[in-house]
């Protein structure tokens, strides 16, 4: 489990396919505290640590995890959200994040709004997900709050802070981004299509 408060951000710094499963190698100040079979959210895709050498460390994708992600458009040099798991007893500054991405979505709006800037993000309905207004989004692992919900997509608001610290800064119109939709909501769409 996850809270969408993002630590730090990672670099890759290789990918290695091997069959259907991409090797990834990332640097990150948190390398040094990490341990082999930790769980780590990766732009809110959850991988497990399988290898670690100085500064860097390596994650293993599976192609469920590529399918349903952007992973499979990271380049080497790409900057990547990081977020270790919570612990019991932490204060859930965010909200309850799975590291299960629900589906992709793509960036169709960057405005500048005097110091700070809404995105709007456009995903496929089909998959019966949805956003609630003023409800959690996790956009690659970051925990937002909904603006201006519709059918198939909605808008984030981003303070200078989260600009600065997450891989937003690098968005622009056209980017691929992982989604995670709020479980509650997810509870919510499911009871709807029961009824």
């Amino acid at each position: 489990m996850f809270t969408g408060i993002i630590e730090t951000l990672g670099t890759i710094k290789d990918l290695r396919k091997e069959g259907e499963n991409i090797h990834i190698t990332l640097s990150s100040s948190v390398t040094y505290e990490l341990k082999i079979d930790q769980s780590v959210s990766h732009n809110g895709v959850c991988l497990t640590v399988v290898g670690i050498s100085n500064d860097q460390y390596t994650v293993t994708a599976i192609k469920e995890s590529i399918d349903k992600t952007n992973i499979g458009e990271w380049k080497i040099g790409d900057q990547v959200n990081l977020e270790r798991a919570m612990r019991l007893g932490d204060r859930l500054d965010g909200h309850i994040v799975q590291g299960h991405v629900d589906q992709t979505g793509t960036c169709i709006s960057i405005e500048e709004a005097d110091g700070s800037w809404y995105y709007t993000f456009e995903y496929d309905p089909k998959l019966s997900n949805i956003t609630i207004e003023k409800g959690s989004i996790t956009v690659n692992g970051v925990s937002l709050t909904v603006v201006n919900s519709q059918k198939n997509a909605f808008s984030v608001a981003i303070i200078p802070y989260t600009y600065e610290h997450t891989n937003f800064k690098n968005f622009e119109v056209g980017t691929k981004i992982n989604l995670e939709f709020d479980v509650i909501g997810k509870y919510v769409s499911r009871l709807h299509q029961l009824a």
